[in-house]
């Protein structure tokens, strides 16, 4: 379990996995961060809250991450943990971060939003689950 980045082009691939669909997005989120800056840098100091619908579970993923994306493009923090519940269509998660400070964080890039291309959530022959798109940099 855990999560990874994939080539893909001029893009990058994120993909996380874990026991359910919300772990999977939550280490989907946390590859996502990770293409900006190393998440074990980002101080979990304020929470915030994520809401989004879709009507399967792909499309979900990509409104999750870039709910996360926009909010981290207009608040100007960084997110390094995620607590995500998923019920049916629905997901309701919180996300803790930190302002983005770059001589600590040293962001490596910007990335622009997550897309549909490699868009796959899907449960594994052991039970686990994998999510995953390409991002936009």
């Amino acid at each position: 379990m855990g999560w990874e980045h994939f080539t893909h082009g001029a893009d990058i691939g994120v993909r996380g996995s874990g026991a359910s669909p919300g772990a999977a997005f939550e280490q989907a989120a946390l590859a996502l961060t990770a293409v900006i800056a190393d998440p074990a840098r980002v101080a979990p100091r304020t929470a915030f809250d994520f809401a989004c619908a879709a009507p399967d579970l792909e499309l979900l993923l990509a409104d999750w991450l870039n709910a996360l994306i926009y909010a981290m493009a207009t608040r100007g923090v960084l997110f390094g943990r995620f607590e995500v519940r998923i019920d049916g269509g629905s997901l309701k998660a919180k996300a803790w971060g930190e302002p983005l400070d770059r001589a600590r964080h040293q962001p490596a890039i910007e990335v622009k939003a997550a897309t549909y291309t490699a868009l796959s959530v899907a449960r594994r022959d052991d039970g686990s689950w994998v999510a995953q798109c390409v991002v936009d940099v």
